[in-house]
């Protein structure tokens, strides 16, 4: 029993941290939501309901060993707050366009630090592939269909107003229109 608990904690430190992330990501949408300039909801993940099915079962494991064995329960805490509060708090965070920056699915990305961007298109879906001038990363951004031309109307309006900006990216030579690039 003593190397489960060891296990647990462990794994609760892993959870502990990743909690703090949602947490940190959540509480930075809720301060930019009034910014918003062109948001929608986010896609469920596969599984959605497996994973509230996960959170549920870990609430019902943690009310037993606290409540009725008395029993420490940090991991199997951590990774309840993780799959039954975080992840579904998550999905309220709305996809788009803000007066600062672009939130994509892996977090928000201020303009002052898009380096490059490039649109991915199918017949089924569009996406916004967003370089990161200061990391080594991309993210991507899936558009609604009824929003992409709002989207690249807004991208040229903020590459036109200079809050994006791709010139010292590499050989400038000055004969190009960074408007043309939404």
């Amino acid at each position: 029993m003593n190397v489960l608990t060891s296990v647990l904690t462990v794994l609760g430190a892993g959870f502990l941290i990743a909690d703090a992330r949602l947490l940190l990501q959540y509480l930075r949408f809720r301060k930019r939501q009034n910014a918003a300039l062109l948001t929608w909801p986010g896609p469920r993940p596969p599984y959605y309901g497996t994973t509230l099915a996960i959170g549920v079962l870990l609430g019902l494991i943690v009310f037993y060993k606290l409540v009725l064995s008395h029993q420490p329960a940090f991991g199997e805490t951590m990774m309840f707050l993780y799959y039954a509060y975080l992840l579904p708090l998550n999905q309220r965070i709305r996809r788009g366009f803000y007066q600062d920056g672009i939130w994509s699915e892996a977090g928000f990305i201020r303009y002052d630090e898009v380096g490059g961007i490039s649109w991915r298109e199918s017949p089924h879906a569009v996406a916004l592939v967003v370089i990161s001038r200061l990391k080594n990363m991309a993210r991507v951004l899936p558009v609604p269909v009824e929003h992409y031309g709002a989207a690249r109307r807004l991208l040229r309006d903020k590459i036109g107003e200079h809050s994006i900006q791709f010139s010292g990216t590499g050989l400038d030579l000055g004969g190009h229109d960074e408007r043309d690039d939404a």
